[in-house]
């Protein structure tokens, strides 16, 4: 998932613009991008997979001046994007996953548009302005955009207008409009606001489209009631002290640690611990429900090493995994310890460099408590989940059923006979005591929207609530029409 942050104040921007896009930082690996409006567009992009943001632009913003800017840490493409489109130049960034791009790049090669932005595929940002370029105007080509994608898209538009954010139909993403003395911004992650001065005004609506200027925000296009706004952001993917839907990341955290200790009751521990850094608010839940203390067997050593799950090679994840967390045995040996993490997606790094990590410094027993259900589904709106060859769901089931299957619905059922082997396959293969996963219900209740409010998708499948409008056709049709 790609973090977004954009502003307009009524002085420079470049300073605040700067940190305010760093604080995104856990969301991306790949490439970083600021963009700038003043006495003429700047507009840079540096590869940060190997190097911090920070360390990359520092120099970059010495003497630049504006008072509107946009700035991303991306998680595939480069960002931000320049056109200078049929009503006006503006510069974009995205955060999203289109699963239809290559339908919708052949349509517009058919109306004799062209990419700049290659390498071995599209640039989705550029594809997105591409995209917007069709409208009427920029509002309007926002709306076609939205209409047509499948997937998801929410995105900050720069020009001489001001910033124009719109959040993506679903409201899979999240946008929070903030206010400071001298400015408006909008931000992916809010824990951006509190140190940079900025104050949490709302959430934008999903489908909604506002425009940031030095004297406030304008709707230009109302948003819509219906949501489905990723749940993972408060699992896994969200900074602790973000807050989306005004529910703090870290406090739901918490709550899913203490749903998981309520349904262990029948097992001795010594400590509790988590898989650092998202697996700790998870562990200090169940270590207050539960009574038992909070220690940390595996410590993690910060400097240099970013998530492991951010990185889309393979190799860079389990290096990361493999160096970044550093056993205590002085607290593993001879303890009985409950591991929370927050999810486990293909297990292989949790048992090579987490349990393994224990089991050979000593620990007695080893109870891994993720903080949600088993993924069995590719994510289908942001860089999450790959596929689903990789998840450690799927592989138990393929090795219970002896090929793979496509209805998986039994294995859905926490109460079912298959749920209860694939649960046990995964616990074998990891090489733990027990293995208990959270529940659904657990997990929607500790974020404490309604059900149909959240996305389900990587978890359940099938969509329970508003959903996404229907794409099917549409490219074809917008193409016939354009």
């Amino acid at each position: 998932m790609s973090g977004l942050f954009g502003m307009v104040s009524k002085s420079s921007c470049v300073q605040t613009l700067f940190y305010g896009t760093d604080y995104h930082s856990h969301l991306g690996t790949e490439y970083g991008g600021l963009a700038v409006w003043g006495k003429k567009l700047y507009r840079q992009i540096h590869n940060i997979k190997q190097s911090q943001f920070k360390s990359k632009f520092f120099e970059d913003i010495q003497g630049i001046e504006g008072k509107k800017g946009i700035g991303v840490i991306s998680d595939s493409d480069e960002q931000p994007i320049y056109l200078n489109s049929k009503f006006g130049p503006f510069c974009i960034v995205t955060a999203g996953l289109i699963e239809n791009q290559e339908a919708l790049k052949a349509m517009l090669f058919d109306l004799g548009l062209s990419f700049s932005e290659v390498s071995s595929t599209v640039n989705v940002t550029e594809l997105i302005a591409k995209l917007i370029s069709l409208g009427d105007n920029l509002v309007d080509g926002i709306d076609k955009m939205f209409s047509l994608i499948e997937g998801s898209c929410s995105l900050l538009l720069i020009n001489e207008q001001g910033v124009y954010a719109a959040r993506d139909r679903m409201g899979y993403t999240p946008l929070v409009i903030g206010k400071s003395d001298e400015a408006w911004a909008a931000t992916s992650e809010s824990d951006a606001y509190p140190n940079l001065g900025f104050e949490i005004v709302r959430d934008l609506q999903p489908g909604e489209v506002v425009l940031l200027t030095e004297e406030g925000i304008k709707t230009q296009k109302p948003g819509r009631a219906a949501c489905q706004i990723c749940t993972f952001l408060w699992i896994y993917t969200g900074f602790p002290a973000s807050t989306y839907e005004n529910i703090n990341v870290e406090t739901v955290r918490e709550r899913c640690g203490r749903a998981l200790a309520r349904r262990d009751k029948d097992i001795e521990i010594d400590l509790v611990s988590g898989v650092p850094d998202s697996g700790v608010a998870h562990a200090i839940g169940y270590a207050m429900e539960s009574g038992k203390p909070y220690r940390r067997p595996l410590v993690k050593y910060t400097p240099g090493y970013g998530r492991s799950y951010t990185p889309p090679e393979q190799a860079t994840r389990d290096l990361i995994a493999k160096m970044k967390l550093i056993p205590v045995k002085d607290i593993i040996k001879g303890n009985r310890i409950v591991v929370c993490e927050d999810s486990i997606v293909r297990g292989t790094q949790l048992k090579n460099f987490t349990v393994n990590k224990l089991w050979d410094a000593g620990a007695k027993e080893v109870h891994v408590r993720p903080a949600c259900p088993p993924l069995m589904f590719p994510c289908k709106y942001c860089l999450s989940t790959r596929s689903i060859d990789e998840l450690a769901a799927r592989k138990a089931i393929r090795a219970i059923e002896g090929k793979d299957i496509e209805d998986v619905s039994a294995y859905l059922d926490e109460q079912s006979p298959q749920y209860q082997k694939m649960v046990e396959w995964i616990r074998k293969d990891l090489d733990v005591t027990t293995l208990r996963y959270q529940t659904v219900d657990d997990m929607v209740e500790a974020v404490g929207l309604p059900r149909q409010k959240l996305c389900l998708h990587c978890w359940i499948g099938a969509s329970e609530g508003a959903g996404q409008p229907s794409c099917a056709g549409k490219a074809q049709a917008c193409g016939n029409a354009a």
